[in-house]
């Protein structure tokens, strides 16, 4: 490391935080000086969480029509898609996945539907039955990512045991009003709390590449640091046919590590996984978003789009000489 980057890592280490244009110098950074920031990147990473990473996988366990606009999504009924389009799956369904997702070596698995929330009724509580059976049958950690929440709801998925709830922001707040029209920021933010005050952790992030500025990317990291978020997933756009940004260039390999190293200096102590995304972006370099700061990663399929081989992000990983913590 310079002696920059080292003065940098010291005081983000004893409670400091970065600057708008410290930000944007990382964000920019090219050669030995983005290296560099990458090593303090990866330093402070295992400080704080040590040396090795989590794993997560999800379930899209009810996809299609749903009623937001978010101009990136697949799944948004005001766009013609080949998105699948299906009900709630069973309880056995949702299961079965966990057991599998820990026997891939996952720390966590979160069960996702498409809509805006899921109303108090029959599939509410088919969800919060098959958390309560992820809890009895499995080690694995059971998420949730159903929509905008309501005390009342949240509450119940606690008791429950949902441990951690996901609930994406997806972009700064300047930059939302360009990506979605059909509800407001606040929705997302007021859901955020309400999560957290329930007692669960909250796993909220964004997706990066949707014509956000660099200042817009730091935008988000401040509201993420605000909100005291316990984990942060950065998926990076993939292009899907029929929705507004389908023609989008994708990032290059080396902005998305920009964007990892910005995030473990902005939130040092948060878990921070590579999620959506990562296969078309980050191509031959995926294996060094380790080295760039981050905890962990999502493996297998997404909500819409197939993941990599498990075999081969498996030997990535080896290849990285990164450990897997282990499911308790």
């Amino acid at each position: 490391m310079n002696h920059i980057t080292q003065n940098l890592v010291e005081r983000i280490a004893v409670g400091g935080t970065l600057s708008s244009s410290e930000a944007l110098q990382i964000l920019t950074a090219k050669g030995a000086g983005l290296t560099s920031f990458m090593a303090g990147a990866q330093l402070l990473k295992e400080r704080f969480l040590g040396d090795k990473i989590d794993l997560c996988s999800i379930i899209n366990a009810k996809s299609g029509r749903c009623f937001e606009n978010c101009s990136f999504c697949a799944q948004s009924g005001h766009y013609q898609t080949e998105s699948p389009i299906y009900p709630l799956k069973s309880v056995a369904e949702i299961v079965q996945g966990a057991r599998q997702a820990e026997n891939d070596g996952n720390h966590c698995y979160g069960i996702v539907t498409s809509g805006s929330r899921i109303e108090p009724g029959e599939e509410f509580e088919q969800i919060l039955t098959a958390i309560r059976m992820i809890n009895a049958e499995t080690a694995i950690s059971p998420s949730a990512s159903l929509g905008f929440l309501v005390s009342s709801s949240a509450k119940a998925l606690a008791d429950a045991g949902c441990k951690t709830y996901h609930h994406n922001l997806e972009t700064a707040r300047s930059f939302f009003p360009e990506i979605c029209t059909t509800h407001n920021y606040e929705d997302d933010v007021e859901t955020v709390r309400c999560a957290k005050q329930a007692g669960m952790e909250v796993c909220c992030g964004g997706i990066f590449g949707l014509g956000e500025s660099l200042e817009q990317r730091f935008e988000l990291a401040v509201t993420l640091q605000e909100l005291d978020v316990d984990s942060v997933p950065l998926n990076f756009l993939n292009p899907v046919a029929g929705t507004p940004l389908q023609d989008t260039a994708l990032l290059t390999p080396m902005d998305c590590l920009r964007i990892i190293c910005l995030y473990r200096y902005m939130l040092p102590k948060k878990r921070i996984s590579v999620c959506g995304g990562r296969e078309k972006n980050l191509r031959e370099f995926q294996s060094a978003i380790f080295m760039a700061g981050a905890s962990g990663t999502m493996i297998g399929n997404y909500l819409t789009t197939t993941g990599r081989n498990y075999e081969v992000d498996m030997q990535m990983i080896k290849d990285a000489e990164v450990n897997i913590n282990v499911c308790k």
